[in-house]
């Protein structure tokens, strides 16, 4: 594709993320889960937070992908990339759904995280080259697997549909980090990890509540 047509593509991945309703690929895990035993009104408050917070981090994935797919000028590497956004989508499609079943909401901010992620993207696209790009996916990925994993804490025991996605979307974010990794991707330094782990400990703790 020529600038024109990823600029049009990266516009309307923008449009479909913040506007339309998701459409996975695949079914949602939460299909081949046990019944959800009844929640509790407490319980359900605490799935439909951490379910938004995970509906936000998906937002951010799909800026962060097609931001580095627009900058970069391998083909190769922006197929993958792309591909990675697909598997996103479903997560976005699945926790969405989640959101719904739950009477929850997702984040009223959800244009900011997006420009957020699509600027940072498009900064380590533009200034770093691929292989910082693919650093930044391959950090991200690792602290959204870690997150995902203190949410398998979290979530009530009972709650079987959301344990089910966030455990599917953690091998699927592990993926994507080692195909990072093994595209080339160039380790950040420690400074820049840190910033990246404190902008998201802002943002989930925003997101839990807004």
């Amino acid at each position: 594709m020529n600038l024109t047509d990823r600029l049009l593509s990266a516009a309307d991945s923008t449009l479909r993320t913040l506007l339309a309703a998701p459409q996975a690929s695949r079914p949602s895990p939460a299909a081949g889960a046990a019944p959800t035993t009844m929640l509790t009104e407490a319980e359900r408050r605490l799935s439909g937070a951490l379910m938004r917070v995970n509906h936000v981090g998906e937002v951010c994935a799909q800026a962060l992908y097609t931001a580095q797919a627009l900058s970069t000028p391998d083909p190769t590497l922006r197929r993958q990339l792309d591909a990675a956004a697909r598997e996103e989508t479903d997560h976005l499609a699945w926790t969405r759904e989640r959101l719904d079943e739950l009477g929850d909401r997702v984040s009223w901010l959800n244009p900011l995280w997006y420009a957020g992620a699509f600027g940072i993207g498009l900064l380590a696209g533009r200034l770093g080259g691929d292989a910082v790009s693919l650093g930044f996916v391959v950090e991200t990925e690792r602290q959204v697997e870690a997150h995902l994993a203190s949410h398998m804490e979290r979530l009530p025991s009972g709650d079987t549909r959301s344990r089910a996605i966030v455990e599917q979307m953690k091998v699927d974010e592990a993926r994507h980090a080692d195909d990072a990794l093994h595209a080339g991707a160039t380790p950040l330094p420690a400074p820049v990890r840190g910033l990246m782990r404190l902008a998201a400990k802002v943002m989930t703790t925003t997101a839990h509540r807004i």
